[in-house]
């Protein structure tokens, strides 16, 4: 019998907290405790960080903590084809929130090279990502439309282990049209996945979600499940 290349069904551990700030100090609590284990367990400690205002308070909070930082080597879920230095680039709001007031080694912030293009950038990410079986910590947002990284409705997800592992975006529904994103599968080759979401627009989607509408959010599937870090605002 050949082996199913489809994705397990998702499966959300839904987390609820009454304010913005809550929830963002969970969160923080939750990266550094699951840093502690990994780096315990197997000595350093991989995380894909997300873009996105919540995330970016999250990791102004992680910069004032004490860890094991020369332990973690950072990647990135998605990032946007703009010059390497560009303010509105994930990699440029982690490196100003977070990473550039850290002793993390500069060699162990692995940026997806968007600046060359979305193509380009993807195909390099790839090797850039072939040695890591399953990251440790995998973070995520989630959008008014439901998208989660750079995957956006109606366009590629990559769901499925054939898929490639990088996707070029062309086209994206929001500004800059040029982006690069880790697949879905490629997100979910994850020990664990925390999702944050804040914010009223939000509400719309996140019912969406819980009612199994196929949102690109719902296509992150982990063994393990994921954690889905939300205001109790958002449930309706």
């Amino acid at each position: 019998m050949p082996l199913s290349t489809s994705p397990p069904p998702q499966q959300c551990r839904w987390q609820n907290f009454n304010t913005t700030a809550e929830l963002e100090q969970a969160a923080t609590q939750a990266i550094l405790q699951t840093a502690l284990q990994a780096i315990s367990l197997r000595g350093t400690f991989h995380i894909v960080l997300a873009g996105g205002t919540t995330p970016r308070r999250v990791y102004e909070l992680l910069r004032k903590a004490d860890a094991d930082w020369a332990a973690w080597h950072v990647y990135f879920g998605d990032e946007r084809c703009l010059p390497a230095d560009h303010v509105e680039r994930n990699s440029s709001m982690a490196a100003n929130a977070w990473l550039n007031h850290v002793a993390i080694p500069l060699t162990h912030i692995h940026n997806i090279p968007a600046e060359q293009g979305a193509q380009m950038a993807a195909s390099a990410y790839v090797q850039t990502l072939a040695s890591i079986e399953l990251f440790d910590l995998v973070l995520l947002g989630l959008g008014e439309d439901g998208h989660t990284a750079s995957l956006f409705p109606g366009y590629e997800l990559g769901n499925t282990a054939t898929d490639p592992t990088v996707i070029a975006v062309e086209n994206a529904p929001k500004y800059p049209p040029q982006r690069v994103s880790l697949s879905a599968h490629r997100l979910s080759a994850a020990r664990k996945v925390m999702f944050m979401v804040s914010g009223d627009t939000k509400q719309q989607a996140v019912k969406d979600w819980r009612n199994g509408i196929a949102i690109p959010a719902a296509a992150i599937s982990p063994k393990n499940g994921i954690d889905v870090y939300l205001e109790t605002a958002l449930l309706v």
